[in-house]
C-alpha cells in the first residue's frame, strides 16, 4: 500500500481495476484522519465531509466574450484545413519567465507551433527561424497526406501534450508527447502505434527524441501526477469486439523511459457509463473521446471529453463538427476519479456561425489561476459547410479534407478560483477528522456568511472564529484567544455554519502559502 499526501492508501494492484466513478475506494472508505497539509481543500466530492445540510452546486465556466483568442491567420495555420488549436498541446503560464505560452497544431494535422502572450489574450507568433520565417517548432519531411512510419523524425502532430516541468533538470523543463496521424490506408484506421517523446530546455528546440515502447490509439495524452511523482499516459483504446472508446493507463517514473506495454492486455482505466446521458438533440450514447488531467491544490482535476455524436459520416455530409463537450472529474490519488455531477463545464455552442460550434476539446495544462479567477483554455471548431461529402459514402480523404475538421481555434472560459463546486444554502457542514503540519492560519473561499468552530477529536469545542461576511477567495479567519498553529500534529474537525456559498478552505503557513499544486501556473 502507498500512503499519499492526504493519507489515502493506494493499493499495490490498483492498476488492475477500472476507475469506476460510482465506486471510488477513498470515498467509500476514507482515511480515519485526512491530512490537509497540502494545498487548499475543495468540496468537489464528499471526501472531506462527515455530514452537511448544504447542497453541492457544480458550476459551468463562463466563456470569454472575445473568444477565440488564437485562430488560424498565417499561411501555415491555413495549410490544408485552417486550424490553430492545441489538441491537446499545451497552454501554460510560465511562472519563472512571467509569460503565457502555447503549443498548438497549425493546419489540420500539419505543424506544431509555439506562441507567447503577456496576458493570455493577445498572442504573438515569434519568428523562430526553424522552418522558414514562422513559429513552427518541429520540422519534418512531408511524406504525403496518408503516410505514417514509426520513427522519431516524423514529427507531424495529431495528438500532442507539452508539459512544463519545474521539478527536473533545466535542460528537460519542457516535455513533449506526440502521436502522428493514423495511416488511413491501413486495414483498420486508428490501429495502435507508438508515440514520440522528447524534452527541451526552452520549449522551442527539442531533443532526446524516442519512441514509446507501447502503442496507443489517436487522441492519447500524457500528464504528471506530482503527488506520486509519476508520469501517466492516458491511452485511447477500444472495448473488445465493440466500437466503444475506452482509456487505458500506464505510468512511469521517467518521462523518456516509458514502460513497455501491450495495449490490448492493459485493463480498462475508464469509459463512459450509464449515468452519461445522451444529448437530447442527438440521441446517441456518449463515449469518452479523451481524458486530460492537471494537479490543482490538493486534487487532480480531470476533463472528460465526451462525444455525443453525430457519427463522422453524418458530419461529413454537412461539413459540421461532431459534438464533444468537457465534463469535470476529480481525484485524490490520480487514478480513481469521481464524477458526482454529470454536467458540462464547457459546452459546445451547437449553432451555425459559432467558433466553438462543436468538437470542444481540452488543452494540456490549460487551467491557469489569474487572481481570483481560474482560466480554463479549450479548443473548438466552427466547421465549413462548403467542404462536404455529397454522396454520403465513406471516403478516407474526408478526415483530412472535410469541413467537419475545419476552422479550429482556441479560447478560454473562467471560473471563480476553486470554483468547480460550492456548498450552498443556509446550514452546517462538519468535516471528517483532519490533521496538518507546519501551518499558522485558516482561510476560506466563500460568499455570504461563514463562522467556523474547531473541535478536538472527542468533539469538544476548542475555538470559534469571528464571523465572516462578504465575498473573498482567500479570507483569513480570526480566532480570539486561540492559536491555529496549536493544531499542528493533532487531530481535529471543522464545523462550518454557512449562509451563502462555501467553495474551499485551507491552512496557510507563516508566509501565507498553502503548499498546493499550481495547475498550469498562477499569475
Amino acid at each position: 500500500m502507498e500512503k499519499l499526501h492526504n493519507n489515502v492508501l493506494l493499493a499495490d494492484n490498483f492498476k488492475e481495476f477500472t476507475s469506476d466513478a460510482q465506486n471510488v475506494p477513498y470515498l467509500k472508505n476514507p482515511p480515519k484522519v485526512i491530512d490537509v497539509t497540502v494545498g487548499r481543500q475543495l468540496f468537489v466530492d464528499g471526501f472531506l465531509i462527515e455530514k452537511t445540510t448544504l447542497k453541492a452546486i457544480p458550476h459551468e465556466a463562463k466563456k470569454y466574450e472575445n473568444n477565440p483568442v488564437l485562430k488560424p491567420e498565417t499561411e501555415w495555420e491555413k495549410d490544408g484545413l485552417p486550424v490553430a488549436c492545441p489538441k491537446d498541446g499545451g497552454v501554460w503560464y510560465d511562472e519563472e519567465e512571467g509569460v503565457f505560452k502555447a503549443w498548438y497544431e497549425a493546419g489540420w494535422l500539419r505543424h506544431m507551433c509555439y506562441a507567447t502572450s503577456k496576458d493570455g489574450i493577445t498572442w504573438e507568433r515569434p519568428n523562430l527561424g526553424i522552418v522558414g520565417d514562422s513559429n513552427i517548432i518541429l520540422p519534418y519531411e512531408w511524406r504525403g497526406l496518408y503516410y505514417y512510419h514509426a520513427d522519431e523524425s516524423y514529427l507531424r502532430p495529431d495528438s500532442t501534450t507539452v508539459w512544463v516541468d519545474y521539478e527536473c533538470d533545466k535542460s528537460q523543463k519542457y516535455k513533449l508527447f506526440l502521436r502522428n496521424p493514423s495511416d488511413v490506408t491501413s486495414p483498420k484506421i486508428g490501429d495502435p502505434f507508438p508515440a514520440i517523446v522528447a524534452t527541451s530546455a526552452d520549449g522551442i528546440h527539442f531533443e532526446n527524441f524516442r519512441l514509446t515502447k507501447g502503442g496507443m490509439g489517436d487522441r492519447s495524452t500524457a500528464f504528471y501526477n506530482p503527488f506520486r511523482k509519476k508520469w501517466a499516459y492516458s491511452l485511447r483504446s477500444g472495448e473488445a469486439n465493440t466500437p466503444v472508446r475506452v482509456r487505458k493507463y500506464w505510468e512511469s517514473d521517467d518521462f523518456l523511459s516509458a514502460g513497455e506495454w501491450e495495449l490490448e492486455n492493459l485493463p480498462t482505466w475508464m469509459k463512459a457509463d450509464e449515468k452519461d446521458e445522451p444529448n437530447p438533440y442527438l440521441g446517441q450514447k456518449p463515449q469518452l473521446y479523451n481524458f486530460s488531467c492537471i494537479a490543482y491544490e490538493s486534487i487532480i482535476f480531470g476533463l472528460c471529453q465526451l462525444h455525443f455524436g453525430p457519427n463522422n459520416s453524418e458530419c461529413e455530409k454537412y461539413g459540421v463538427p461532431k459534438i464533444t463537450e468537457l465534463q469535470p472529474a476529480y481525484s485524490r490519488d490520480g487514478y480513481h476519479f469521481s464524477r458526482p455531477h454529470r454536467v458540462s463545464i464547457v459546452r459546445a455552442s451547437m449553432y451555425e456561425g459559432a467558433w466553438d460550434r462543436g468538437y470542444v476539446q481540452s488543452v494540456g495544462g490549460g487551467l491557469i489561476v489569474c487572481g481570483d479567477e481560474m482560466r480554463l483554455y479549450y479548443t473548438g471548431f466552427a466547421g465549413d459547410k462548403t467542404r462536404v461529402n455529397t454522396d454520403g459514402a465513406y471516403n478516407p480523404e474526408d478526415w483530412v479534407k472535410n469541413g467537419m475538421y475545419a476552422n479550429g481555434a482556441t479560447g478560454f472560459a473562467t471560473l471563480r478560483r476553486d470554483g468547480f463546486v460550492s456548498m450552498d444554502g443556509k446550514g452546517e457542514l462538519l468535516t471528517r477528522t483532519l490533521t496538518m503540519q507546519n501551518k499558522s492560519s485558516l482561510h476560506i473561499n466563500a460568499v455570504g456568511f461563514v463562522c467556523v468552530g474547531i473541535l478536538d477529536e472527542s468533539g469538544t469545542l476548542l475555538a470559534v472564529s469571528e464571523k465572516f461576511c462578504g465575498d473573498s477567495t482567500n479570507a483569513k479567519l480570526q480566532f480570539p484567544d486561540f492559536e491555529v498553529q496549536s493544531l499542528n500534529g493533532k487531530n481535529f474537525r471543522l464545523h462550518f455554519k454557512v449562509d451563502g456559498s462555501l467553495y474551499a478552505f485551507g491552512f496557510a503557513d507563516k508566509n501565507g502559502e498553502f503548499g498546493g499544486r499550481r495547475a498550469a501556473g498562477i499569475r
